[in-house]
């Protein structure tokens, strides 16, 4: 689930057909379960420049959801590999995908903070291009810089990142 190689690239229409068809994979086994799957992160947003990765959020209504919902990822081949330190976000890898875009999957609570954040995000760069496009350049300049410390990528993005969530009123402390 580590990142490697850090890669931005343009944005690419065929991202949000490759979500739709992970997604339509997801949506059977976990029918009943949960609340819905959104499609977060910078390939959700037309015009973003991205790491060529999907990320995934399922959403359940609570807690008690979760075991339920790991078992059935568990019966399409995803392990559970806990929050990995990030509150409210349960992370998921899998191995021999081949037929599926690579991808980030993770389940969410409605209401947690983490799928407020993700959302907030993806919300204001579709509303704002002008904040799209200035995030776009810092992730190009902070993947030319780290190439291969994504630590380091992340760290350089957050100033911006937590801007866009103070402009769209979230509580960055939490």
């Amino acid at each position: 689930m580590i990142t490697k190689n850090i890669v931005v690239v343009p944005w690419q229409p065929e991202w949000l057909r490759s979500f739709e068809k992970i997604r339509d994979t997801l949506l059977p086994e976990l029918k009943g379960l949960i609340l819905t799957i959104e499609h977060v992160g910078s390939t959700s947003v037309p015009g973003l420049a991205a790491k060529p990765i999907i990320d995934i959020d399922i959403v359940i209504e609570d807690q008690q959801g979760l075991p339920a919902v790991k078992e059935a990822l568990a019966r399409l081949g995803y392990q559970h590999v806990g929050d990995l330190g990030i509150r409210g976000r349960e992370a998921f890898k899998y191995s021999n995908k081949l037929e599926l875009m690579e991808h980030h999957l993770y389940v969410c609570v409605q209401g947690s903070s983490e799928l407020k954040r993700h959302l907030a995000l993806r919300e204001h760069l579709k509303a704002h291009p002008e904040d799209r496009d200035r995030y776009a350049r810092v992730k190009y300049a902070a993947a030319a810089r780290h190439p291969t410390d994504i630590d380091a990528y992340l760290e350089e993005k957050t100033p911006i990142i937590l801007e866009i969530y103070q402009k769209s009123g979230l509580n960055t402390t939490a």
